[in-house]
Order: structure tokens, then C-alpha cells, then sequence
């Protein structure tokens, strides 16, 4: 049974685990962990391609038709790690607080079950760089892994993500919805600046981004359909230096997230119509709108499988819905471009709940054999004709 061989793995899945987790490294910068991975891939038996999306590794299982694709993520985050543990981040201000080192080792562990099996087909495992940010064109290491022609000749595409609310041994999948669409915009309210004491010589940009916040968050309230999830929040503001200048230019950033691409294109004009009430109080604006990643849909034929694997190895109560939410990943870039499923993989430390992208994020590493022998014995399935 595979659950049993990928449980026979636990030791190699925790130190694959635990040492990404010691030498986490940014996107793009995967350098190491890209390193071990090819490695590993090497000491397997399966053909490797480094530097795909620039830090980005594939192994290649066999030949021909059809071809099923297995993705994990390999970059870090900018967080000071505050677990005192003995597989802690040794890098300064940098740690695996969402659970991309799990999925590097686990891809590993199905890599390992994999090569014991005849199948027809090929599994191509790609190990992606940069999830959690884009680079100097705005695009992600999915979008970079994709112009390598990483996903050429894929009929369909697997992946994990863990969950660190639900409990090991709980899986969840929804039928349709991953995640959300993401997209960032860059706002500056111009206007006049000068002597605080003599605001009226000028026009107080201070003043207009006030009406120009409360136009930004009426927005979803009041002109989006209030049945279609939708969500606008400003994360940063930048404006003068003095106390008594009034600035002639202020900054703001933020976040645009929807799961519908008419609400996502009607979000973007109404924020520049929101931003433009910075002319009618006598100043001026600049908007720029950085698309993000699309929102992901699980392919419901995919999804079924994995459901059906997961009931198989585990029993029907392992099946919980996802809770919906406006997080977002670039997942959805690559399953927009064939039949594609993600499942999260409950890893809840017994005793309290660590959050992702927090200090303190941690998993139960129990929950590596399992993640393992499901995406494995989907991809196998799907070879087969099993799907």
C-alpha cells in the first residue's frame, strides 16, 4: 500500500524537511535548496533540468503520453523565525513560514515512490521558485517556470498546500475554488504643499487622501454586487517629512483581491474613479494597477480524483471543504493552462495552532508520508486511466 512505503519514508522526509527549513532562501534565490533537489533527483534515477525559471528544478519519470505534472513551491519569506527548535531558520530575517520546505520534501517523497512503479507516461515534477513574490517584470516563478517551457506536453497538474488549522490526516479539496485573484495598485495624490499654519495657499494632499481612503473602501460596499467576494485594502501610505509641511505628493499601496473576472475589471475602474477624487478637490492623481496572479479553479474531474484517493488511503472522514477565503497563490497560472487540482493538507501541531506567515509557523511532520502517498498515487491513476 502506498500510505505503508510512504510512512517507510518518514525519516528521509523529515530531514529533506528539516534541512530547507534550516537554509530557507528568498524567491529567486533558491540557490541551495534548488541544489539539494537536484541532487536528490540525480541519486533517484530521474533526468534533471536546473535553472528553469531561473532557481527553478524539474525531474522527468518516463516517457511519452500522457504527462501529469506535480508542483511545490521552494521560496521563503522575509520573517524573523521565533521557534525555538533545533531545525529553526540559522538565516537571519528569512524562514519557511508557509510551508514550502513540506512541500519541496514531500514532491521528493513522491519522487521516491514513483521510480519503484511501470508506468506509462511520463511525471514531471517541478520544483518552483518564487511563489510568494514576483521579480523585476512583476511576474512570479510560475510565469518564469512556463516561459521554459516547463508545462509543455502537461495534460494536467497536481499539487499540495498544508494547512496548519486542520488537523493531520484531514485533506481538503473544494470542487471548483482554489484561490483568489491578486492584483496590487499604486496610488499618488498630488497636490501643493507648504506651511502647515497656511493651508489654504496650498492644496493638502493630507487632507484629499482622507476622502480619497474612505472613496477606496466604499467600493467593494457599494458597488460591487454584494453576493460576489470581493476585496480592496490599502497597506501602506508615505507622505511628508515635517510636521508643520504640508506634503505635495502622497503615496499609497494595496491589494486588490476577487474571484470573478468581471467583478476584478469593474474593481479596477472603480478604483480609479475612487482615486480621481483627488480632482475634483483641486489636486491630482497617478494610478498604476499591477495584475497579479488569476484567480485558481480546481478542474472538478482532477478534483475527484484526488478526493477518491484520498478516501481510499485514509476513509471518508478525512474530507473536509476548505473554508473560502481571499488568499491567493500562483497555482493558478499554471492550472489555467490544463486540467489541474490542489489540495490542502491539514498539519495542526497537537495543542495549538501555528499561523502561516506568522513567526512561530511550524507543521506536524506526520503529516509529510501522507501529503506524499496521495499526490503519488493520484499522479499514478491519472497514468493509468485511473482518473
Amino acid at each position: 500500500m502506498v500510505l505503508k512505503r510512504a510512512k517507510a519514508l518518514q525519516e528521509d522526509l523529515i530531514r529533506w524537511r528539516r534541512e530547507i527549513h534550516q537554509h530557507p532562501e528568498l524567491g529567486f534565490q533558491e540557490f541551495k535548496t534548488a541544489e539539494l533537489v537536484a541532487e536528490t533527483l540525480r541519486s533517484l534515477g530521474l533526468r534533471v533540468r536546473t535553472n528553469v525559471g531561473k532557481t527553478g528544478v524539474i525531474g522527468y519519470l518516463g516517457e511519452g503520453q500522457p504527462v501529469v505534472a506535480l508542483r511545490a513551491d521552494m521560496d521563503a519569506l522575509p520573517i524573523q523565525e521565533a521557534n525555538d527548535a533545533p531545525y529553526a531558520s540559522q538565516v537571519p530575517g528569512v524562514m519557511h513560514a508557509c510551508g514550502h520546505d513540506a512541500h519541496t520534501a514531500i514532491l521528493l517523497g513522491v519522487a521516491t515512490l514513483l521510480r519503484q512503479e511501470e508506468l506509462p507516461g511520463q511525471v514531471r515534477f517541478l520544483f518552483q521558485p518564487a511563489e510568494e513574490v514576483s521579480d523585476e517584470e512583476g511576474k512570479s516563478g510560475a510565469s518564469r517556470m512556463i516561459e521554459d517551457g516547463a508545462m509543455e506536453g502537461v495534460d494536467a497538474i497536481l499539487a499540495l498546500h498544508v494547512d496548519s488549522s486542520q488537523p493531520v490526516g484531514s485533506i481538503e479539496i473544494d470542487g471548483v475554488y482554489i484561490s483568489a485573484g491578486v492584483d496590487t495598485f499604486y496610488a499618488t495624490v498630488l497636490g501643493k504643499g507648504g506651511h502647515g499654519a497656511y493651508p489654504h495657499r496650498g492644496v493638502d494632499t493630507i487632507f484629499i487622501l482622507g476622502q480619497v481612503i474612505n472613496a477606496i473602501y466604499g467600493i467593494v460596499s457599494r458597488r460591487i454586487d454584494p453576493v460576489k467576494p470581493a476585496v480592496i485594502s490599502i497597506g501602506s501610505v508615505h507622505g511628508g517629512q515635517a510636521d508643520n509641511v504640508i506634503p505635495d505628493r502622497v503615496e499609497i499601496s494595496g491589494t486588490i483581491r476577487s474571484t470573478d473576472e468581471k467583478v476584478r475589471r469593474k474593481l479596477f475602474d472603480e478604483l480609479e474613479r475612487a482615486v480621481g477624487v483627488a480632482r475634483a478637490l483641486g489636486g491630482d492623481f497617478e494610478l498604476r494597477i499591477e495584475e497579479g496572479y488569476p484567480v485558481s479553479l480546481n478542474d472538478p474531474q482532477v478534483a475527484s480524483l484526488i478526493r477518491r484517493v484520498a478516501i481510499d488511503l485514509l476513509g471518508e472522514d478525512c474530507l473536509h471543504s476548505p473554508e473560502p477565503g481571499m488568499g491567493a497563490e500562483d497555482f493558478g497560472l499554471l492550472a489555467n493552462l490544463v486540467s489541474g487540482a490542489m489540495f490542502g493538507l491539514g498539519t495542526k501541531i497537537e495543542g495549538g495552532q501555528r499561523e502561516a506567515h506568522s513567526p512561530t509557523f511550524d507543521i506536524d511532520e506526520r503529516a509529510l508520508p501522507i501529503g506524499a502517498a496521495i499526490l503519488a498515487e493520484a499522479a499514478r491513476r491519472y497514468l493509468v486511466g485511473e482518473g
